[in-house]
Order: C-alpha cells, then structure tokens, then sequence
C-alpha cells in the first residue's frame, strides 16, 4: 500500500519512487481543519494514477490543495495526475510556472539546451546525446497547467510561503513553527546542484548562497527536505554548504590560472572524468553557475564572440 508516514500531528511523509538515484523523493502532507495539503508529487511514472488512489483512500481527510515547491521533474511531474486524483487545485510559484512551461511545455527544449551547451563547449557527443535521449524522459512530466499563484509571505495551510532561489529560480519553501519544508533546498548528505541554464536567472549560486544565508538566520528546528530524513540542525547543514561552494569557487577561479576556457573546459578537473553525458550536462550547468559567480564578484570575465561563451581570470 502507497500510504504516508506520520512525522507530527499535522506532516506526514510521502515516498515516491525514482528510477534514478538517490532511487526516491519525498513530498510531504500538512494538515490544518479543511483537510490535506499535499507538497510535492513525484514523476509520473507507470500506475501513478493508482498510487495516488491509494494515498487518497489512506487518509483521515480530503487533499483540498497541491503546493509545488520547485519544477524540477521528480518535484511536479506527477502534478496533474494528482490534481485529476484528488480534485484538488495546484499552487505554485508564478516564475516557477513560467519556466515549467519554457522547459516542460516546449517540445524544442532539449534542441535548445543543446544548441546552448554546444556554445559553452560541450562536444558534439554529449549535446547529440541530449537531442535523442531529452523527448524521451517527457512522457514522466506531466505538470499541472495554469496553477494558482504563490509568492513570499502567502500563507498556505497556516504555513508561510518562503521563496529560496538557487537550486531553482523560483524554489519555495513552507516555514511554520520552526519547521520548515525545504524541499531540495537544504538536503543531508546531498550537495543541491545549482545549474546555470538558457533563461535562467543570471547569478543562481549567489541567489542559493543569499539563501542559504536566509536559513542560516531563520535557524529551523527541523527542516523536512526532498530527499533523506530530517534535518534536526537546517543552520548548520546550510553553514556547511556555504563553506563547500567557497571551496569549489576557489577551484574554479584556479581552473582559469592558465587561460581562457569554456565553462565545459573548466569543468573537466572540478568533475570526475568519467561521467555520462547527462552526469557531464549537469557538470558543466553546474561549473557555469560558479563561473558567473566570480563574474559577479569581479574575480572572473566572460568573453562572447565567435558563437561561443568563454571565461577568463581578473
């Protein structure tokens, strides 16, 4: 039986499987007097639909609203199986919906990622690879379209609306008597990746690390995150993040030492050599959002032209 796994009086944890690591991702049920608040769906995955028939049947009241905390495909893909399940209506960030729609809701996509890695650098072998492999993983988004809007200080089931950009532009989190529901934001164990994109916002490691520095000062009690357990000290994890991406900073300023190189070229010593063609997309996403940061600080220059994008030490 696909039921949840009470954590208070009023949270409970859903685990939806994923057929890729970590191999799961948790949503979360928060209770107030009308019934249930689902956050989080999963992927639409063969006998979704079930799942969430069981889920429904399991509990003690109606789901009366769905809250997205972030696009990501193992957060919302399952969004509307799940609103067509409990009849209940979908909230999410407006920036975060824009993107959804840009991403999920555009065929082009993986054509365009492509085009855009291939003018970072990335070799024809791994930007081929996303144009055949990218159609194929739509068939597990299924997102629900034109939701009701979210923003910071909404409140939600009692719970506040907080906006956490970093892992993604428009991640939110729900923050209720020092409990917070971080979604990948905040994970044990787990580095969130922060992935510069086409259309992104320009600066997603400064915005994760302004908001990591946000947990820091809220100092949750507990935070309930996406994917683990939960965490008992949020403040801590998020100081200890904060000193990984300094240190990888400082690795990719020195990865510039000896000349201009793409945010491809540079992400070939802060990552393991051997990745697949999606582990190296996410490398080099991941290298840029580093490279743009030292941008930004000054400690780094880009350089456009010739069709492609470089980078280059200050």
């Amino acid at each position: 039986m696909f039921v949840p796994e009470p954590l208070a009086d009023d949270v409970a944890r859903v685990t939806f499987p994923l057929p890729t690591p970590p191999g799961h991702v948790h949503g979360y049920l928060l209770r107030d007097a009308g019934g249930w608040t689902l956050v989080d769906t999963g992927l639409a995955l063969p006998n979704v639909e079930a799942r969430f028939e069981e889920l429904v049947a399991s509990l003690d009241a109606p789901v009366t609203r769905i809250v997205i905390t972030h696009m990501h495909p193992d957060h919302i893909g399952a969004g509307e199986v799940a609103a067509a399940v409990t009849r209940a209506p979908v909230w999410q960030g407006a920036l975060d919906y824009e993107q959804s729609e840009r991403v999920w809701g555009d065929p082009s996509w993986p054509e365009r990622l492509a085009d855009w890695l291939a003018s970072n650098g990335v070799p024809a072998p791994v930007t081929d690879d996303l144009r055949e492999r990218g159609p194929a993983f739509a068939s597990l988004i299924r997102f629900a379209r034109d939701p009701q809007p979210l923003a910071e200080g909404d409140r939600v089931a009692g719970w506040e609306v907080l906006e956490l950009p970093g892992h993604a532009d428009g991640h939110l989190g729900l923050l209720k008597d020092g409990r917070l529901v971080c979604g990948d934001h905040v994970l044990p164990r787990i580095s969130p990746t922060v992935g510069l994109y086409p259309d992104s916002r320009p600066d997603p490691l400064g915005d994760f690390i302004a908001s990591l520095e946000r947990i820091v000062a809220l100092a949750p009690r507990i935070a309930y995150p996406g994917h683990g357990d939960p965490l008992d000290d949020a403040a801590g994890r998020a100081r200890e993040l904060l000193a990984h991406h300094d240190e990888r900073l400082g690795a990719t300023e020195r990865a510039l030492r000896d000349g201009r190189r793409t945010g491809y070229e540079v992400s070939l010593p802060l990552f393991a050599p051997d990745l697949d063609g999606t582990g190296r997309r996410f490398a080099v996403a991941e290298t840029l959002s580093h490279l743009e940061r030292l941008v930004a600080l000054g400690r780094a220059a880009r350089v456009e032209g010739d069709g492609g994008v470089s980078y280059t030490a200050t």
